[in-house]
């Protein structure tokens, strides 16, 4: 049986130009700066509105600090990577010098509303702007997209997302109080895979709730994808099964005509220490080989959206996959699934009907 070969990574800028960070949560340590460091990438330089969290990661990755946003923003001929909270990103935007490229944070707002307001700032400022949806150029799912570009798995019909585990959210303080949760900073990376693969949904039907072991707003998630024709997507996530590793499981099926992959999200078991990501695929008349994984989700996919977006500004790819208006669309199917758990379903009857009478001819 012959080794199966798939791309799992994304071409790197031929004159990668510098990083600005601004922004120094967990994120930027955990998965930017890894990323950056194993591709290759200069860091200009990181600034936070709390100069300790910044001067904590300049020393230890060995960059530069700025004093302000006006000294960071003041860097010319360089990329800013907007590692922010969702509700600060269209104050931080209009500074940014007219023309820029920049990496925005997911998601793309706190809700629609501001998503469309980050997409009119972008055009007005001419900015070369791109959302790190960065689930997309894992190398899991790289190695899927090649699978689909190869005819290994057909027409794609089923995408099936399958989360049962248990989530640390104490590493999320800032979570609580939040009315939108789960699928917000979650499941939305789901939504925006789906959609690079199947294309927009006609409609979502969707159910959100918390659970009484957290405070959070919501932390489990089924949602079940609307398309014409014969494709299927789905969603079942639960970040509070809490007996043990035995049965918890992190996977995402792709079912096409003529094959079938599946990832292990191996991350997000012992998060954050995670386990190693998993590829397996069945084509045709070939049983089921595991592929080898030359990298994981965090952090080798932020190497891709990054590089995508420098690549996309000096011309060198054609398209920018997360572009602020692909990722818009992204923003719609959250609101749309917000709003379809806030709607009550169809009513089940709770006792048969009364038999009817006719009348003797």
């Amino acid at each position: 049986m012959s080794e199966i070969r798939l791309k799992q990574s994304w071409e790197l800028p031929s004159e990668p130009k510098p990083i600005v960070i601004i922004g120094c949560g967990g994120i930027v340590d955990d998965a930017h700066l890894p990323a950056y460091e194993l591709a290759g990438f200069k860091v200009a330089g990181l600034f936070d509105v709390n100069p300790e969290k910044s001067r904590r990661l300049a020393d230890k990755w060995g960059v530069g600090v700025f004093d302000s946003l006006d000294e960071a923003v003041a860097n010319r001929d360089v990329v800013f990577d907007l590692a922010l909270p969702p509700a600060v990103h269209t104050s931080v935007l209009p500074a940014l010098p007219e023309g820029s490229t920049v990496l925005i944070q997911k998601p793309m707002g706190q809700d629609l509303e501001q998503a469309s307001s980050i997409a009119q700032i972008c055009r007005e400022r001419k900015l070369t702007a791109a959302v790190n949806f960065q689930l997309r150029f894992a190398p899991m799912m790289l190695a899927v997209r090649d699978a689909l570009d190869k005819d290994m798995l057909g027409e794609l019909l089923d995408v099936e997302v399958h989360l049962n585990l248990l989530t640390p959210w104490h590493l999320f303080p800032f979570l609580i109080g939040a009315s939108r949760v789960e699928i917000s900073v979650h499941s939305i990376h789901y939504l925006d895979l789906i959609r690079s693969l199947l294309g927009n949904p006609s409609s979502v039907q969707a159910r959100t709730m918390g659970h009484p072991a957290t405070e959070l707003a919501q932390t489990r998630t089924s949602a079940n994808l609307v398309y014409t024709g014969d494709k299927r997507a789905t969603m079942s996530i639960n970040h509070n099964h809490s007996f043990g590793r035995k049965f918890q499981t992190a996977q995402i099926r792709f079912e096409g005509t003529k094959g079938c992959a599946v990832v292990k999200l191996g991350l997000l078991l012992n998060y954050p220490t995670g386990e190693p990501d998993e590829f397996w695929i069945s084509s045709g008349d070939v049983d089921w080989q595991q592929v080898p994984l030359t990298g994981s989700w965090f952090p080798h996919a932020f190497i891709g959206t990054m590089s995508n977006l420098q690549r996309f500004a000096s011309g060198e790819d054609q398209s920018l996959e997360t572009s602020v208006e692909d990722a818009w669309h992204t923003m719609a199917l959250v609101e749309a699934a917000f709003q379809s758990a806030a709607q009550p379903g169809t009513p089940v009857l709770d006792a048969p009907p009364q038999a009817q009478t006719f009348a003797s001819f």
